[in-house]
């Protein structure tokens, strides 16, 4: 297999250094040193970069993003089985990558942006994917910790981060995302890309801050947004009841009879700042 560096090809690495995947981690490796520098690139010019990854695993998208001159990566690595694998990969760097051990879910990514903004570029756990994304939109939502994220999530979730009114997967994920972010797919991924073989596509989803936000206060969409689809199938009427019901909705002129699917993401956030 062709390689991007010096250092050895990937499956000679996960050999080396017994790096068995754990479903239990949500870990599918990807191998093909050419597809994680195109999910690299994907991200924008990073030279002179200060990029997060979370999940390095034994190294191959990590790789890619050294190959592009980054200035500093900082990986996030739950499995102390990879360590090993990626210190080797620091010290050929010459310290250009930064390896710490701990769960993502836990650790607070803004740390890693006190004199710039940073990029974040991961091929996500499916099982923790959502969580992860939606952690860091809300913990910064008036001052971004970051400028860029470029991640894989499985090709569902893709479509919900993405999706607009009138979609099927539109959903309190896609009013969020479309509230704080211009999100896209960029590209899919087959499964037969990565060892062990996921069950399903996955897909790479670029997201960039919004700098002209509509107002609102988030707590007040995240109400709406849950108990608007948490009975989507029901009248708005009836799924905002407890929130105000039909006069809250009159209040801002939105037809009582109409269902969640069918906001824009103005109507929502006008909901919220008349609650």
């Amino acid at each position: 297999m062709a390689t991007i560096d010096g250092l050895p090809p990937l499956r000679e690495i996960i050999e080396t250094y017994d790096l068995a995947a754990k479903k239990a981690l949500g870990q599918n490796f990807l191998l093909d040193l050419n597809l994680t520098q195109k999910i690299a690139r994907d991200a924008g010019d990073l030279s002179n970069s200060n990029v997060v990854e979370i999940g390095p695993g034994p190294g191959g998208l990590t790789r890619a993003i050294l190959s592009l001159d980054c200035k500093k990566l900082t990986s996030i690595e739950r499995d102390a089985r990879c360590l090993p694998a990626l210190e080797e990969i620091s010290q050929y760097h010459q310290g250009r990558l930064n390896v710490i051990e701990a769960d993502a879910l836990t650790i607070d990514l803004a740390q890693f942006a006190q004199d710039e903004s940073i990029k974040i570029i991961a091929n996500l756990p499916y099982n923790i994917g959502t969580q992860l994304l939606t952690n860091w939109l809300t913990t910064s939502v008036d001052n971004p910790f970051w400028s860029t994220m470029t991640l894989m999530f499985q090709k569902e979730v893709g479509q919900r981060i993405v999706a607009r009114v009138g979609d099927k997967h539109y959903g309190r994920l896609g009013v969020l995302c479309g509230w704080m972010t211009h999100a896209s797919i960029s590209f899919d991924v087959n499964k037969e890309a990565f060892s062990p073989p996921p069950k399903v596509t996955s897909s790479i989803v670029h997201l960039e801050p919004k700098q002209n936000r509509i107002p609102c206060d988030l707590k007040k969409l995240e109400r709406v947004t849950q108990s608007a689809f948490g009975q989507r199938r029901k009248m708005l009427r009836q799924s905002l009841k407890p929130l105000g019901g039909e006069a809250l909705l009159e209040k801002v002129g939105i037809d009582p009879t109409r269902r969640a699917e069918t906001l824009e993401i103005e109507e929502f956030c006008a909901l919220a700042n008349a609650i």
